[in-house]
């Protein structure tokens, strides 16, 4: 059984989000996160002049600015082969320590399961 395989239906939902905005928006990463309440916020790189956030980072960050006060679950889909210190950060300060983030691939298959803290 594969990693993704057994992720319950709702983690497996914002890894599928994850992908999807990778895939659309021709970004290095999409991201999704899940709320206290369920609803979920998608996001992919964001890379200005001005501005450089990872895909995690937007979507945290999309989550405060919509009223969210707790995080269930993150998932980023990337080429990336571990996940960064500052998007494990994001999620903790929003989640707590022990929520947890998935880190897929762009095939979708989760190769890291993580904890925030």
């Amino acid at each position: 059984m594969t990693e993704s395989a057994a992720l319950d239906p709702e983690d497996r939902k914002i890894v599928t989000l994850a992908r999807s905005a990778r895939a659309r928006n021709g970004v290095p990463e999409g991201a999704a996160v899940r709320d206290e309440t369920g609803r979920t916020y998608v996001a992919g790189t964001v890379a200005l002049d001005s501005l450089r956030l990872s895909a995690l980072r937007t979507a945290v960050a999309m989550a405060v600015a919509s009223g969210a006060e707790s995080l269930e679950a993150a998932a980023v889909v990337s080429g990336a082969e571990e996940l960064t210190a500052e998007d494990l950060a994001a999620v903790r300060d929003l989640g707590g320590a022990g929520t947890p983030v998935f880190l897929a691939g762009a095939d979708g298959e989760v190769r890291v399961r993580a904890e925030a803290g």
